[in-house]
């Protein structure tokens, strides 16, 4: 009898104990759910978000006051189409040069914006005599779009912004991609994609080196998470992703994307950017496979180093463009 107690008793023990590792893995997986749609909704999903400053208001202090107040005061011209994928309607404003030029640029603008928070490098490139065309991206300002792809969906959308643009001023248009942040990085992904010739260059200002590595960093920079727990919550997120927007969060690399780059590219990055980590850029700037520039603001902040130094920022740019854009 004794003996039968015993192995009953273990029996018993064992089935608590599976009962007890199936409970643990459901309340894990239930938590990983659970805080993966809350980041997903932060991450992913377009509206307010409490960490970034969306405000359109232009103070008279602002350092960039005349290039904002021009850009406000600018006739523009509404150019809409459809998105490279998914069907959503696309908005960007377009202002030609001053005097008929080959020249243009593709503006993009960041996390959250649109292309009324890009007036000051409007202004900066109109200046420099390009016809400028600014998009809204997918999910941000007038167009439309459920979800926000960090560059990787947008890529395309860019190409076809481009094509739209050599088409409107013709076969002998020379074309410069510029984003900042956000857009600095879907500069980088679209310089990964075949792009049509009259691309002549690139200006990445602020961009991260993947969606995977800046997810990572905001985990810890603004949530505090843990280093063991991002890895879970970040795949949990990627899945998520997958299914709702299309893409895994490890293949939006800026890194991979620029490997297979080989025009030129100039690469801006503040020394006190906090947002995207300035060591960023040196990988990034590492990857390209064209001719290059790196350039870092001596204490600017994430997305500061026009307002840092409106001047040596304009002729950084224009030096750099000189050698490829006639």
């Amino acid at each position: 009898m004794g003996l039968i107690n015993l192995e009953e008793q273990k029996k018993k023990q064992k089935h608590w104990l599976r009962r007890t590792i199936i409970a643990v893995i459901l309340v894990i997986v239930v938590a990983l759910f659970s805080a993966g749609t809350y980041f997903y909704h932060v991450a992913m999903v377009p509206g307010h978000k409490s960490f970034i400053n969306n405000s359109q208001k232009i103070e008279k202090s602002d350092s960039l006051y005349t290039q904002k107040m021009w850009f406000k005061n600018a006739k523009k011209q509404q150019w809409v189409m459809t998105s490279a994928t998914m069907n959503y309607r696309l908005d960007a404003d377009y202002i030609p040069a001053a005097h008929k030029t080959t020249k243009n640029v593709v503006i993009l603008h960041g996390f959250m914006g649109n292309k009324e928070k890009m007036g000051e490098y409007a202004t900066l490139f109109h200046q420099m005599g390009y016809n400028v065309l600014m998009p809204d991206a997918r999910a941000h300002g007038q167009s439309q779009g459920k979800y926000i792809g960090y560059g990787w969906p947008e890529r395309y959308d860019v190409r076809k912004w481009t094509k739209k643009l050599i088409a409107h001023n013709g076969q002998n248009s020379q074309v410069v991609i510029f984003g900042v942040s956000m857009g600095g990085a879907t500069t980088m992904m679209t310089s990964g994609i075949q792009m049509p010739k009259q691309v002549k260059a690139y200006v990445e200002d602020c961009g991260y080196t993947s969606l995977n590595d800046e997810l990572n960093y905001e985990a810890g920079n603004l949530y505090s998470i843990p280093t063991p727990i991002r890895w879970p919550l970040i795949k949990t997120l990627s899945l998520m992703n997958r299914v709702r927007n299309g893409f895994y969060i490890g293949e939006a690399s800026a890194v991979n994307s620029l490997h297979h780059n080989h025009r030129p590219m100039l690469f801006i990055h503040g020394s006190k950017d906090h947002f995207v980590p300035t060591e960023m850029v040196y990988s990034n700037y590492q990857a390209s496979r064209g001719p290059k520039e790196l350039w870092v603001v001596k204490g600017a902040a994430h997305a500061s180093s026009f307002a840092n130094n409106p001047t040596a920022y304009q002729h950084h740019i224009e030096k750099f463009l000189a050698k490829y854009v006639k």
